[in-house]
């Protein structure tokens, strides 16, 4: 009976921390989705950054990870005029008006 307890009380324990995403596998789908919309792997980088430096990385956010402390912030490179992040690429970013 004791050992049930402690099996029950550690699955409490871990489940919520399994469900929050790895910044490493929420980056490597953004990373994805960019290169499926027609933008060339060499042509955007992205960065994960604690939640106060975002603004500082010089990008634009387009998802976080680990409980919402670390955003990832994608930034173009080269002179690619259509090197653009999709609207729909974060999961931290609503759709740009136009």
């Amino acid at each position: 009976m004791k050992r049930f307890k402690w099996m029950l009380t550690a699955l409490i324990i871990a489940t919520p921390l399994a469900v929050q995403a790895s910044c490493e596998t929420v980056k490597a789908d953004i990373n994805h989705k960019i290169i499926n919309n027609g933008v060339p792997a060499s042509g955007f980088s992205l960065e994960i950054v604690p939640n106060d430096q975002a603004d500082q990385a010089g990008g634009q956010v387009v998802g976080h990870c680990e409980n919402d402390t670390q955003k990832i912030v994608y930034k173009r490179s080269g002179s690619d005029s259509d090197a653009s992040a999709p609207a729909t690429t974060g999961t931290s970013q609503d759709a740009p008006s136009s």
